[in-house]
């Protein structure tokens, strides 16, 4: 029986530390841009398996981290790594519905779910008097993409901008920039380094759905090799004005 494509992809990131492109000198460039207090409140939205957290922790050493996410597997996956860590609170919640106040709102590449613009509003009210948003939005670096490129982004995210276009996106959302990195290469290898051991891992077993999901991760990690230049994630440090 083949397995369904949803499970197939499940399957595939069980247990990665990561979900997406990202490292803890990240967090800290974001805190440090932000002038975040030692005893800040912060969510880690889209938290994923909990990547940042540790990050998080260390950049406000009295503070208290609230990671949340809608998918069971991951809000499991954190609470099993956490739970006994007691500046840290895990909750099942959806990213378009956040409550209480923080002094910083992390979101490590899950913005495009919502659009740029779409989730610093619904953020806003979310945010202390000097709070700020850290968010990494993946983007192109060229204006001419390779069909390769073009081809990877199209499927996975058809509305992508460049550095310009995310930056319009944040002052029409009536924030300030406080600043803007790429995710260094680092940070990618990061995430695609353990998500390349675990397809090897699964492919002699592979039914027909997971060898599908598996040859589209596959193609993923060689088209960023092959085209890095071309495409990234811009992190950015955002005030409301």
């Amino acid at each position: 029986m083949t397995s369904d494509p949803m499970e197939a992809f499940f399957q595939l990131h069980r247990d990665l530390p990561r979900e997406g492109p990202g490292e803890p000198q990240d967090v800290a460039w974001a805190a440090k841009v932000a002038g975040l207090s030692p005893d800040a409140q912060m969510a880690d939205v889209g938290c994923g398996p909990g990547g940042d957290i540790a990050a998080l922790l260390d950049a406000a050493p009295r503070g208290h981290v609230t990671a949340l996410d809608k998918t069971p597997h991951f809000v499991a996956a954190v609470r099993r790594d956490w739970q006994q860590e007691g500046r840290v609170t895990v909750l099942k919640a959806d990213m378009k519905a956040i409550h209480n106040s923080y002094d910083m709102i992390w979101c490590a590449g899950a913005v495009y779910f919502m659009g740029v613009k779409a989730a610093l509003e619904a953020w806003r009210k979310s945010l202390t008097a000097n709070g700020v948003v850290a968010f990494s939005e993946a983007c192109w670096l060229t204006d001419n993409p390779s069909a390769r490129a073009r081809a990877l982004w199209d499927g996975e995210y058809p509305n992508m901008t460049d550095a310009v276009g995310v930056q319009q996106q944040i002052s029409d959302a009536g924030y300030d920039i406080l600043g803007t990195r790429r995710v260094s290469d680092a940070g990618w290898e990061a995430y695609y380094g353990p998500l390349e051991a675990r397809i090897a891992m699964l492919r002699p077993q592979a039914d027909a759905a997971l060898s599908e999901v598996l040859d589209v991760a596959a193609e993923e990690i060689a088209c960023w090799r092959a085209h890095r230049d071309e495409f990234g994630y811009l992190l950015s440090v955002v005030r409301p004005k």
